[in-house]
């Protein structure tokens, strides 16, 4: 197994503190957002036998298993993530995977560089992602009941948001959803930047089930995202807890640190809360226009104490294992490729030392255990 050294990435949205803290290093008084482990082109970990991508270009079989190449192809399909939100990041949706690929052909048809910054589709991937809580974690995930909104919006008392509460308190529900947030997209800027800050105020006024929105608009001052943002369920995780954010659902993080797997995919449709291109009818298109429960999972173990976050998706599994002092070892042998990502405590796998923050890659099938006292999560494949 190998060692990683994985990069930090420093967006302007990162804690300033969560990743350090957890690493034992001090702040620099940059953001940072978050750390890479595995094998993205755009920040490949790196180890001793050269960065990831490169060691498992060199014998995709060797490295990920038969069965994993069959089914995904020769790259490691997901991407494990240390994620530390000090700020609220974008609000967006991912495509399904028929979108994905359609959308990435069409850009590739038109002749839209890969690197255009009002292209959509990086590549032909869908991006179903799943966090999990470290820390309290802030969230939003998926459309709220619109005659819930309706309510919430009418409690602020802020008459230019009239025309949307009355939307949201017809039927159908779909339709309705879908001409609010179309509305919201296409107003005139110069009106909606007063709406967005009229309700601003009105959110800091009231507090309770405002607050994270008024959290939201001191980020964004005057950004339509902000009313997009109250459309959307508030979630709070508990260290632990998890959601999984499957196609069409618009979510965004807000504060907290968590551990996040996600497919290898860059594609994103904007909302709102960023400066970045926002395109809205290709946005209506991925957007699934229906109430949803945020869903927060929990996970469910098994006998050998292996704690399973299950997902209807086979690109990544993740699990975790919390070891207390003088427990038995585990035995983690698969054969599919795994990291594996110390949170707490001192571990040991192989010939490594895990303390918070460190990693390795085991390639498919090869011998791993770990003893030790501490929380180790695990990213494989269902293949």
């Amino acid at each position: 197994m190998d060692r990683l050294d994985n990069t930090v990435r420093p967006y302007a949205w990162g804690s300033t503190t969560a990743i350090p803290r957890l690493l034992g290093m001090d702040p620099t008084g940059e953001p940072q957002a978050e750390m890479w482990m595995g094998a993205h082109p755009g920040a490949p970990s790196r180890t001793p036998r050269g960065t990831l991508d490169e060691v498992i270009d060199a014998d995709p079989t060797r490295e990920l298993g038969p069965a994993a190449v069959a089914r995904f192809g020769p790259r490691l399909p997901f991407l494990l993530k240390l994620l530390a939100a000090g700020a609220p990041l974008s609000l967006q949706v991912h495509p399904d995977l028929a979108q994905a690929k359609e959308g990435y052909a069409d850009e590739e048809r038109r002749g839209i560089p890969r690197n255009a910054p009002h292209r959509n589709y990086k590549d032909a991937n869908h991006k179903p992602e799943l966090l999990c809580a470290l820390t309290e974690f802030d969230g939003l995930c998926g459309f709220r009941a619109p005659h819930e909104t309706a309510d919430l919006l009418n409690g602020l008392g802020v008459p230019s948001l009239k025309p949307y509460v009355d939307l949201l308190r017809a039927h159908p529900e779909d339709a309705a959803l879908r001409e609010v947030l179309t509305a919201v997209l296409t107003a005139d800027p110069e009106d909606m930047t007063r709406t967005v800050t009229e309700t601003a105020t009105a959110c800091e006024r009231l507090g309770g089930p405002y607050t994270p929105y008024a959290d939201i608009a001191r980020h964004y001052p005057g950004d339509p995202g902000v009313l997009a943002a109250l459309l959307l369920n508030h979630v709070r995780l508990q260290p632990g807890e998890a959601l999984y954010l499957g196609a069409g659902i618009p979510h965004a993080y807000l504060d907290g640190l968590g551990v996040e797997i996600m497919a290898n995919s860059d594609n994103v449709l904007r909302c709102g809360l960023t400066p970045k291109h926002i395109d809205v009818p290709e946005l209506l298109r991925i957007v699934r226009f229906e109430p949803t429960d945020p869903g927060v999972l929990r996970p469910e173990a098994d006998p050998d104490g292996e704690e399973v976050y299950t997902t209807p998706i086979d690109e990544f599994r993740l699990s975790r294992y919390v070891l207390p002092a003088g427990a038995t070892p585990r035995d983690l042998t698969r054969p599919t490729p795994q990291i594996l990502l110390c949170t707490t405590g001192t571990l040991r796998t192989g010939d490594q030392d895990l303390t918070p923050g460190a990693s390795v890659f085991v390639p498919a099938g090869e011998r791993a255990e770990v003893s030790g006292a501490g929380t180790l999560f695990r990213a494989t494949v269902i293949a």
